[in-house]
């Protein structure tokens, strides 16, 4: 008769996989590491390291522990050495714990999200809880395909009755791009504050505009924070269902 192993039997090979990820994931300078790559694509550690404001040295023993466990893979341009997400599951999993920490909310003594965090500028295009919205918008409804961390640019879909909704006349999109000269029609942005990506280059900047002028966002002088304004407090939930501006 054969006995039956314990539920934390540490040779389960998938309870290793899950706790073993759950170790990796714990350290928040690998976690931004891993969503970085998943939202973005690939870096080399210069990037990496320039991005998340540490030194290559520092980042890249965190990145020999995440290539160590599957997580990330590396591939050698030139005398560069390009990280990328290991597995193509990483990506939404990565969502989902964003997701389920936004609905569980703050843990006690972790500041609570401010009116930046709603809605704010990211060079010319829009981000915050805003910016995050847009793009699951357009992402559902078709307009452009799901961020999958091969690289940074979001191939246009076949409907564009969301961006034609939001005022982006779908007219400027010749052959699937947008007329942006040498710049990316659309690309992934991770979002500072929310931890998932928001809509960034030539199709984020003319969503912004597009918002400014229907005067359903408004900036406020030196400061990237962006104000709902009474018209948009109506407008935007029926125009992006998933958001909700604070009272």
């Amino acid at each position: 008769m054969t006995t039956q192993r314990p539920w934390d039997d540490p040779g389960n090979p998938v309870l290793a996989a899950m706790t073993g990820l759950a170790a990796e994931l714990a350290d928040p300078l690998r976690l931004t590491a891993l969503q970085l790559l998943a939202a973005e694509g690939p870096h080399t550690l210069s990037q990496l390291a320039d991005a998340l404001a540490v030194s290559p040295s520092r980042l890249g023993n965190h990145l020999g522990r995440l290539r160590a466990a599957g997580l990330v893979s590396v591939e050698r341009s030139g005398r560069h050495a390009v990280y990328r997400v290991g597995r193509p599951q990483l990506p939404p999993l990565l969502e989902a714990l964003a997701a389920y920490a936004h609905a569980a909310g703050a843990a006690p003594g972790v500041r609570a999200p401010g009116p930046a965090d709603i809605a704010h500028t990211c060079y010319d295009h829009l981000a915050g809880r805003l910016g995050v919205a847009v793009l699951r918008l357009l992402v559902d409804r078709g307009a452009l395909g799901q961020p999958d961390g091969a690289g940074d640019e979001l191939a246009l879909g076949g409907d564009l009755s969301a961006l034609a909704e939001l005022g982006v006349e779908p007219a400027r999109l010749d052959a699937g791009r947008l007329d942006a000269g040498r710049r990316k029609a659309a690309t992934a942005c991770l979002d500072r504050s929310h931890r998932v990506p928001h809509l960034g280059g030539a199709l984020g900047a003319a969503v912004l505009s597009s918002l400014l002028a229907q005067e359903l966002v408004a900036t406020r002088p030196g400061s990237r924070e962006l104000t709902i304004t009474a018209r948009g407090r109506e407008r935007l939930p029926v125009l992006v269902p998933g958001f909700r501006p604070v009272p």
